[in-house]
């Protein structure tokens, strides 16, 4: 197995590298030769190996000397027994095009579930019944997936749904209020206010948190407060409800991401499975709560008119929007195991802007000038914000 090498040693504090010209194997690499117990680092204790080791050239041996001879010695590198491969990196053309399946179908859903979702609010107006049932859907789909064995069940213990806990009271909140909001108004002013969730963010993170920013991301959240206001004080079918509504999901989120980085570090869950749990405990608190707030009587009778203004057609508007609502978070939660948060956050920028264009020429909105100015300032500010961040 060493025969096979043509080698060139050095030797540093007893440790014997020898570089490896293997055709098989990456020339950054070196091969422990031979190992004694002389003293490496200060410390007495022997380096044994009984395998060849492959060592990955991360980082240069550094050593200082003095007139008495050597201080120290610095070696820092990556250990591999020759029967252990180190995984080849992925192509980088093949990983565009992966992110970039990615992001059209996280798009794609989102507009499409913006588009039934506001079709019901508009016919059934009780966004309380309608944030549960998007989730009941999402749950149903992922028990059914892990029943039939589609998709892996996930291995939790009471400490994983107790961290997820806060991280679902979050959620719901969040969930509940942009519903809210969209019930009142326009689909394309609620993600208007809704790109201001980076000034929630660091607001919260200052304030709370007592984390520090760079200066540029401060200076990020002029344009996005400006743009956000100048949008609402012209928006022609303005709603407090429905602003309050958008403002309290922001802050509801950010809370759901400090929570979520806080607790679940070190819990070993695909993204997939991690939204599909904190769909099901988000449907659990719920659920009383849209029964106290609604109720059944009022969902009957709204349930009726619906469907004798609208037509069957109205039902299936429910399952698409309780459907593509479960799948469009589904992808983005799946899409972070494969994507830096930077790449994330510019592509939920990207995804804003396809919500409120779609949703502008689907419905008909009437937009001034200056409300689209607004929204352009505010998801330019959004953009120069997750730039500030990197």
């Amino acid at each position: 197995m060493m025969s096979m090498i043509k080698t060139s040693s050095i030797s540093t504090g007893g440790l014997r590298l020898t570089a490896g010209s293997n055709p098989t194997r990456k020339p950054n690499r070196v091969v422990v030769q031979s190992l004694n117990s002389s003293p490496l680092g200060g410390t007495n204790k022997p380096i044994l190996s009984l395998k060849p080791i492959h060592i990955l050239a991360e980082r240069t041996v550094k050593s200082t000397f003095s007139e008495a001879g050597p201080i120290s010695r610095d070696l820092r590198c990556k250990a591999l027994h020759k029967d252990e491969e180190e995984k080849p990196p992925a192509s980088s053309s093949a990983q565009k095009v992966k992110i970039g399946i990615y992001f059209a179908t996280w798009w794609a859903l989102n507009v499409v579930f913006n588009i039934y979702n506001k079709k019901v609010l508009n016919a059934f107006p009780y966004p309380w019944l309608t944030s549960t049932l998007s989730l009941a859907m999402g749950s149903l789909i992922m028990l059914v997936s892990w029943g039939i064995r589609i998709a892996e069940t996930p291995k939790t213990d009471f400490d994983f749904w107790k961290a997820l806990a806060p991280v679902a009271v979050a959620h719901t909140i969040g969930h509940v209020a942009a519903t809210v909001s969209m019930s009142k108004v326009a689909v394309s002013f609620t993600h208007i206010i809704k790109s201001a969730e980076p000034a929630f963010s660091v607001i919260v993170s200052r304030f709370l948190l007592g984390e520090t920013f760079p200066v540029p991301v401060y200076l990020s959240l002029v344009p996005i407060i400006g743009g956000c206001a100048l949008a609402a004080v012209t928006e022609l079918n303005f709603n407090m409800i429905g602003f309050m509504g958008a403002m309290i999901s922001n802050l509801a989120f950010v809370f759901r991401n400090i929570f979520s980085k806080k607790g679940m570090k070190g819990k070993s869950v695909s993204g997939m499975n991690y939204y599909a749990c904190l769909s099901i405990l988000s449907l659990i608190i719920l659920t009383p709560f849209a029964i106290a707030m609604e109720g059944p009587k009022l969902w009957a009778a709204g349930w009726q008119k619906a469907v004798a203004d609208i037509g069957p057609n109205f039902v299936w508007w429910v399952a698409a929007q309780s459907v593509f609502y479960h799948l469009y978070n589904q992808v983005s939660y799946m899409s972070l195991d494969e994507i830096s948060p930077l790449t994330f956050s510019i592509g939920n920028t990207m995804k804003r802007i396809s919500v409120i264009v779609s949703s502008i020429i689907i419905f008909h909105t009437p937009v001034q000038p200056v409300n689209a100015l607004g929204a352009a300032i505010a998801i330019l500010g959004t953009f120069l914000y997750s730039q500030a961040k990197q």
